[in-house]
């Protein structure tokens, strides 16, 4: 019994060192087989991509800050915050910031509008099936809790250095809440609201656009500002495989020991994310307000 217990630990590595390799191989087989159809299947998103980030950075500053200005204050419909962003911008672009900004905001903008046209529907799945919410959640779980690193190695064996797997690696740390909430917010709806649509003969497509997801706004819009959250967080990270923007120069302040650089651009990124929540907040709110009282 002794002498198994001895050569247990010495077994129990080789198998595993044995599984390990055979993993890694695996993985390196079917990348190199099927690593061109992927960066095929993912061409019309970075071409896209890099047409909006073109747009974003070829454009007059005064006009990317005009529409700025006018999609915040569509927002947020305050006076102060889309002052606030129209000041934010200005000092950005004095302080020499303004390319890798709009790099940044293309690629937050892109990833936040793939995480709710993906994690809408799945919410909205998981809300309607007991089996698929038991399914997703430890998955959910898994990508919220796994180091970032963890998922850029295989993202990066697969598609390499660049725009795409930034974007992967961005979506797949920021999607969580998005899908989360909309199922929250889908079966905090009312049963009396429900069965009150049955009863004038509302049909399955129905009670869905009709009822539950006009009520479920709110948390919805709350899961996107938390997925813009966690887009931004990750811009850092996502610049050390070749995603160009804030996180580039944050980075290149770290590896050089440039205070100012980081912080200016650090600054500018919470600039971003300040603008980002306070308008998908004040704009969630006023959905709520719409819901309680029954007006605008």
């Amino acid at each position: 019994m002794l002498e198994f217990l001895t050569e247990f630990p010495s077994l129990g590595r080789q198998d595993l060192s044995s599984f390990k390799q055979g993993i890694d191989e695996g993985f390196r087989t079917f990348s190199r087989a099927n690593g061109e159809a992927i960066e095929a299947f993912f061409n019309p998103l970075l071409q896209f991509l890099i047409w909006f980030e073109d747009v974003l950075t070829g454009a007059p500053w005064p006009l990317v800050i005009l529409v700025i200005a006018t999609l915040t204050w569509f927002g947020a419909r305050s006076w102060k915050i889309t002052t606030g962003a129209v000041i934010s911008l200005l000092l950005i672009g004095i302080f020499g910031m303004w390319e890798d900004t709009m790099s940044t905001l293309a690629m937050i903008t892109v990833a936040t509008s793939l995480c709710v046209a993906l994690g809408i529907p799945i919410g909205v799945l998981m809300s309607r099936s007991d089996r698929a919410q038991s399914l997703v959640t430890p998955i959910l779980d898994v990508m919220q809790t796994i180091p970032s690193f963890v998922y850029l190695i295989p993202v990066v064996m697969l598609l390499g250095i660049g725009k795409v797997p930034g974007l992967i690696a961005v979506c797949i740390y920021a999607i969580p809440p998005i899908v989360r909430l909309t199922n929250l917010g889908i079966r905090l709806v009312d049963r009396d609201v429900m069965e009150a649509a049955e009863a004038f003969g509302a049909s399955s497509r129905e009670k869905l656009f009709g009822v539950q997801i006009p009520l479920a706004l709110p948390n919805i819009f709350a899961g996107v500002n938390q997925t813009i959250m966690m887009a931004l967080s990750m811009v850092v990270i996502a610049s050390m495989i070749g995603v160009h923007g804030l996180g580039t120069q944050v980075l290149r302040a770290i590896g050089n020991q440039y205070l100012a650089l980081g912080l200016m651009n650090g600054l500018a990124i919470v600039a971003l994310a300040i603008i980002f929540d306070r308008v998908s907040q004040t704009y969630g709110k006023r959905l709520q307000a719409y819901r309680e009282t029954g007006h605008g």
